[in-house]
């Protein structure tokens, strides 16, 4: 949606239209499914009751359900979950998403084989303390996302969202600078 008729001839604009188009006059039942990392920069129209009915707000991984993804791609791997810290890890993982987890998993089976040896729970920590996730890269958008989201969409959790990492120093980061004007989506914080 970043594009322009500058960028892309339009290309977008139009996609966007014929989706719109079908959405409001298809006849057969159709269960439309669809993501966006950044719903802010999506057209209003395109989110209104009758073309998308619900809006599903899923947030950052919990502290069990990092651990059923490190199991999920330690297995892919062919290692054995249960040879593995998955409880220590993930608590070591609180703010990672769970691509940067998977990520992790493979970034420490490249060390274990730098190392001459077999994948061992400290690799994936060592990943995991050197990854820098987008949670803390992006604090403030995430912060502002979930704020939009308690009151503008459905939550896909009942669990009560983690509070995000701080950096190990404790400082936030500098932010970073954005557009001058005030997101319409984002609710204003009350004082």
């Amino acid at each position: 949606m970043g594009s322009s008729s500058d960028t892309d001839g339009g290309t977008a604009a139009r996609v966007v239209g014929t989706l719109l188009t079908w959405l409001q006059e298809k006849r057969d039942p159709v269960f439309v499914v669809a993501t966006a990392n950044r719903i802010d920069m999506l057209p209003p129209e395109l989110l209104r009751k009758g073309r998308f009915d619900e809006v599903f707000f899923v947030d950052l991984p919990s502290q069990v359900v990092r651990e059923e993804i490190l199991r999920i791609h330690l297995a892919k791997k062919q290692r054995d979950p249960a040879d593995y810290d998955v409880a220590d890890l993930a608590l070591r993982a609180v703010g990672y998403s769970g691509a940067e987890l998977e990520e992790a998993v493979r970034e420490g089976l490249y060390d274990a084989f730098s190392e001459g040896c077999e994948l061992a729970s400290r690799h994936i920590a060592r990943a995991l303390d050197q990854t820098y996730p987008l949670s803390r890269t992006m604090r403030d958008q995430l912060e502002d996302l979930r704020a939009w989201a308690r009151v503008r969409a459905r939550l896909a959790s009942t669990q009560t969202p983690e509070p995000l990492p701080e950096d190990s120093d404790g400082a936030s980061p500098p932010r970073l600078r954005q557009e001058a004007t005030r997101n319409p989506f984002i609710p204003r914080q009350s004082s």
